[in-house]
């Protein structure tokens, strides 16, 4: 299961983190959001031990949604080293999060 990030532990988790994070704002209301979950998990599964998945409730957590500008879901950032270094509005395919996600490895 991606890792559930919260404004409580978003710090150490994904800011203090020096290799790549892949961070999903979503909602449990949100259509595109849940139809690009699975998607997120299997990312999750495929990239353990090379790069973090996680995933923001902006429900739960408004101070990271504030913080990041975040204002439709889903969004989402791939962060390196605690800081943003792409952002994807929208429900993208696997294959544009796996290019991406590759793309700042290749450059880690």
């Amino acid at each position: 299961m991606a890792l559930q990030l919260t404004d409580s532990n978003f710090k150490e988790t994904v800011l203090d983190n020096e290799g790549v994070t892949l961070v999903d704002f979503w909602a449990q209301w949100c259509g595109p959001c849940r139809a690009i979950g699975p998607v997120i998990e299997e990312l999750h599964t495929a990239y353990e031990g090379k790069a973090q998945i996680g995933k923001v409730d902006v429900d739960d957590n408004p101070e990271l949604s504030q913080k990041y500008g975040i204002r439709s879901i889903p969004t989402l950032l791939i962060m390196k080293g605690g800081e943003v270094v792409d952002t994807i509005v929208g429900a993208p395919s696997k294959q544009t999060l796996v290019d991406k996600l590759e793309a700042q490895l290749v450059a880690a």
